[in-house]
């Protein structure tokens, strides 16, 4: 199947910044669509950002114009730049690629990282 490998995550004090990667490898011919969402306790894992195989990228809005999504299709890698964060910032984060297995198949398979704790400190 596909493994991702989430990393970049940590501690960084409001105004900071932080790169978060998340390389897919497995049995991967294409990946359309590549995102980060994140989540906190008790709320529900909310959209981030997402990119197209394209480079079409769209962002929720409180992160606009601070966060700017990435990736390289050679890699399977998709990268979060996250600057001038803020405590609200804090949380998990997942990545998220839509993955067609073979030549001719149709349907994308989601798959999920293991997820990387994002702490902004005031």
């Amino acid at each position: 199947q596909v493994q991702l490998v989430e990393s970049g995550g940590g501690l960084v004090q409001a105004g900071g910044s932080l790169r978060l990667s998340c390389a897919a490898s497995g049995r991967i011919f294409s990946i359309n669509v590549m995102g980060w969402y994140r989540q906190t306790p008790g709320k529900q894992r909310e959209l981030v950002a997402v990119i197209t195989s394209t480079g079409s990228t769209n962002y929720v809005d409180s992160v606009k114009g601070r966060f700017t999504i990435s990736s390289d299709n050679a890699k399977n890698t998709v990268y979060l730049q996250m600057n001038s964060l803020k405590p609200d910032d804090t949380a998990v984060y997942y990545c998220n690629v839509g993955v067609v297995h073979t030549p001719g198949e149709r349907v994308e398979y989601p798959y999920w990282g293991q997820g990387t704790q994002v702490t902004v400190s005031s």
